[in-house]
């Protein structure tokens, strides 16, 4: 260990948020010598949820982190994508092999196996505060005066917000969301349902030019993820804190009487497991102010058409956490850590390409371009350049 690393031992360091970029980032800090108490507002670590993918550099990051051999064993595994017309005719089934699934070792896992795997990974080593949340930051020369919801207050060296796109974090530090909120025109509700198709790791892809659904199993269990997704002019702040505005919300927007369509909305009015939120990304010139800093989706959202949101959060983590390692200064570390992660956290964003991708249409032009090419072809169209997702070379902290 070097000399900075020593003299940042039992450093104190607050991160709120136990999601993926909170745990990542407390492992990381208990390995250079930091002391880590990470706030949560649910129970607990939070399980299930959609697949994501973890690509280029952030496969570098889980295998530093010794949690690649288990990632592997729960890797999905999908076999085959099924793109259906507004009608429910297949437009085209694709086999793992014409998808290029899994090259260059990428791996797909649910949600809540990465989540999970993380938190095992440092859940003896920080501290974890469920059931409570940050109420108010008083930033002072010596430290940062933290009072949590439960009443608590203790005194910390750095705050980190690791708190999602909706952060709190955030909004106490930097005000309101609206003017880092980058929204791409769309939102979605995520959701689990009764696999009634019976499919067994694969995915089906219903689109029209304003609206997308999808059912994904990652397995071959009884139930199935599903996802509808519409366009609308304006982001919906006034529904995102009201869970029978946004079923209503959704709702409205899928009329439609095809395929699994009606279905899916009636699951969605039930599911106790409702995700809404609008597709976004949020842009910041500045990560940090004070003592404070963001990483994940609380700095640099890139929106799940990227499918780059939980490697960002990996990547982002892993720099953050070394930068207050090799720095003394916080503030130092601060200007270190987005001097090394801008360009690649700006490079990933752009993949969104304004909310118009290969996989989700956003103009009827883009999705008979879609799918004239699956018809023609049986294979998806270009995805992005690989070298976005390894564009950083991992810096080395130790």
């Amino acid at each position: 260990m070097t000399e900075a690393h020593r003299s940042h031992r039992n450093r104190s360091v607050l991160v709120s948020g136990a999601s993926i970029a909170g745990p990542a980032i407390a492992y990381w800090l208990h390995r250079y010598g930091f002391d880590v108490t990470v706030v949560e507002k649910a129970g607990s670590v939070r399980g299930g949820g959609y697949p994501i993918d973890i690509r280029g550099t952030a496969l570098e990051v889980v295998r530093r982190m010794n949690i690649l051999p288990r990632l592997r064993k729960a890797h999905v595994n999908t076999q085959r994508i099924t793109f259906v017309d507004a009608d429910g005719s297949t437009i085209a089934a694709l086999s793992a092999e014409s998808m290029a699934i899994g090259a260059d070792g990428d791996l797909e896992v649910q949600r809540g196996d990465l989540t999970e795997t993380i938190y095992d990974a440092v859940r003896e080593t920080a501290t974890f505060m469920f059931n409570d949340s940050i109420a108010v930051l008083d930033d002072r020369p010596d430290g940062i005066e933290v009072t949590f919801r439960s009443g608590a207050r203790r005194t910390f060296d750095v705050v980190i917000g690791a708190d999602g796109i909706h952060s709190h974090t955030r909004r106490l530090v930097f005000g309101p969301e609206e003017p880092f909120h980058h929204y791409l025109g769309s939102c979605f509700a995520g959701f689990t349902v009764p696999n009634h198709l019976g499919l067994s790791h694969e995915g089906m892809l219903w689109n029209t030019p304003s609206r997308r659904a999808a059912l994904y199993a990652a397995g071959s269990g009884g139930q199935v993820f599903g996802l509808l997704s519409f366009r609308r002019p304006d982001p919906p702040f006034d529904v995102f804190r009201d869970p029978d505005a946004q079923r209503e919300l959704v709702a409205d927007a899928f009329p439609d009487a095809s395929w699994e369509i009606p279905r899916l909305v009636a699951e969605m009015r039930a599911a106790e497991d409702l995700f809404f939120d609008a597709i976004s990304q949020i842009r910041m010139t500045h990560w940090s102010r004070g003592r404070v800093a963001l990483v994940g989706d609380a700095a640099y959202a890139p929106s799940f058409l990227t499918g780059q949101g939980s490697s960002l959060a990996l990547v982002g983590a892993y720099v953050l956490a070394g930068e207050l390692a090799t720095h003394a200064d916080h503030a130092e570390a601060f200007a270190a850590y987005d001097r090394v992660l801008r360009p690649f956290a700006t490079l990933n964003q752009e993949l969104a390409n304004g909310g118009d991708t290969p996989l989700f249409p956003a103009t009827e032009e883009s999705l008979q371009e879609r799918n004239a090419a699956l018809r023609a072809l049986s294979s998806l169209p270009a995805e992005p350049e690989q070298a976005t997702y390894s564009a950083l070379t991992l810096p080395e902290y130790e």
